[in-house]
């Protein structure tokens, strides 16, 4: 395991959000000289996953969790801004320790380091500090020995509502995401009677499996917060885009069995569309996605065939989110209704296991 060296500076500069998580980590680091705060704190990580960190700070009525409690709340509402998300999205920061392997060091009472889950992709150290200020450089991809706790925002919180805020800013740019409709006749036959007519319903494609093989986390930054874009022309000839939240797509090297529907066919024009996996790696600014998509895909028009909207998307998105902001996974050019099987991301990160899905009417 690496040994941590005092003194060292981060490879490289962190985004805003990092920035930010940066900042707390350092200030609670030093509120942990405090003896009976730092057996409270200590106490909490052991009896969940995650702690919220507001909440923590806000139970206590005296001495360092008090004093750090206005610090936390405003990093939470800055948080929010710099990520485009609505102001009722409620408390975003969590304090989690870094590795399972960690538990028996922390409940012995060795003391902790702290630091920020935000990091640029590729970096080779990771910065943590400790309750006299002092910053610490541990190997990014080796688990160190000494407990650390990681500041974090909850992900999976964080994507479901920058989600929304993406359909709603897409809706009011002009690419609405109308509701499915139901009644709209099937294209298939049922696959248990193929002759038979079928009740009012719609054709989706479903995900079986899905596993991905790099996602390209360091250790400090935790679980993997995915979600899809898909998109297509609609009945009236403008893209749509649809977004798939996948919370539960937490590590590579891992094979999920969702059974989640991926595509509704019942929305689109073409028997074709194309899927974009992304990571939201912490500094996602949702607004600004939704206005780069927007700016891109309503310069494209439906000339009565199908056209791939994969490359447009990729475009849109600037280059720098490459790095931190948010991440491209993989993408899936020309889905059909008729797709099944498993189908290997055009990146060849990722590999999606699918079939097609009558959803029947009750």
């Amino acid at each position: 395991m690496a040994s941590p060296t005092a003194g060292a500076a981060p490879i490289s500069a962190p985004s805003t959000v990092g920035v930010i998580e940066d900042s707390t980590a350092r200030a609670f680091a030093a509120s942990l000289s405090e003896g009976s705060w730092r057996t409270q704190v200590r106490t909490a990580a052991l009896a969940s996953d995650e702690v919220d960190l507001r909440a923590l700070t806000s139970r206590t009525r005296t001495g360092a969790g008090s004093a750090l409690e206005p610090a936390v709340a405003t990093a939470d509402r800055r948080i929010a801004e710099a990520k485009g998300l609505a102001s009722d999205t409620g408390s975003l920061l969590r304090l989690r320790l870094a590795s399972p392997s960690m538990r028996a060091e922390l409940a012995s009472g060795t003391a902790p380091l702290v630091a920020a889950a935000a990091t640029e992709d590729g970096a080779e150290t990771i910065t943590a500090y400790d309750s006299r200020g002092r910053a610490h450089t541990l190997d990014a991809d080796r688990v160190p020995d000494r407990p650390v706790y990681v500041v974090d925002i909850d992900g999976a919180r964080a994507t479901e509502a920058g989600l929304r805020t993406l359909n709603k800013e897409l809706t009011a740019r002009g690419i609405p995401a109308p509701a499915p409709s139901a009644t709209r006749t099937p294209t298939r036959t049922s696959e248990k009677s193929p002759t038979s007519s079928l009740s009012a319903g719609f054709w989706t494609t479903k995900i079986d499996s899905v596993r991905l093989s790099n996602d390209e986390e360091p250790w400090v930054s935790g679980d993997a917060e995915v979600f899809s874009i898909v998109s297509g022309f609609g009945f009236d000839g403008k893209v749509r885009v649809d977004t798939v939240d996948m919370p539960y797509l937490d590590n590579d090297g891992t094979t999920y069995n969702p059974n989640q529907i991926l595509v509704n066919w019942s929305s689109y024009k073409y028997n074709l569309a194309d899927v974009v996996m992304m990571e939201d790696d912490g500094d996602t600014n949702y607004q600004a996605l939704a206005k780069a998509l927007a700016d891109a895909l309503l310069t494209i028009t439906d000339l009565g065939a199908y056209i791939p909207l994969v490359n447009a998307i990729l475009d849109a998105i600037p280059a720098s989110w490459y790095t931190n902001d948010p991440d491209y996974v993989d993408s899936w050019y020309t889905l059909s209704q008729t797709s099944s099987g498993p189908l290997t991301g055009a990146r060849a990160n990722g590999t999606l296991t699918v079939s097609p899905y009558y959803v029947t009417q009750f």
